[in-house]
């Protein structure tokens, strides 16, 4: 009979290194900078719409089971969209508050 082993549970130094190797930051104070967000926000709109796409593609075709799919990635794409859109506008007032700034 094969001899089983129970790893036993480690301790953590602390909490502050949780999840820090998934993380890649590289924003001045250790976050992510905007440019990233931005990219990513665009990454998920494009992403989004080609799901809906292909969602549509194959209702219309009957090879979807289930029609709840398409309303569904209808929503998600609308909303990462307005997602964009809202990070848009926060960019362009930001923009807009530092050229009101008098030197």
């Amino acid at each position: 009979m094969e001899q089983m082993f129970i790893t036993p549970i480690r301790s953590l130094d602390s909490i502050g290194d949780i999840g820090a190797d998934k993380k890649v930051v590289s924003g001045q104070n250790g976050g992510p900078s905007f440019q990233d967000i931005f990219k990513e926000a665009v990454e998920n709109v494009n992403t989004t719409e080609s799901d809906l796409t292909r969602q549509q593609y194959l209702l219309s075709t009957g090879q979807i089971d289930d029609a709840h799919t398409v309303p569904a990635a209808a929503a998600k794409a609308q909303l990462s969209v307005e997602l964009l859109t809202a990070l848009r506008n926060k960019a362009l007032e930001a923009y807009t508050e530092i050229i009101r700034i008098s030197i």
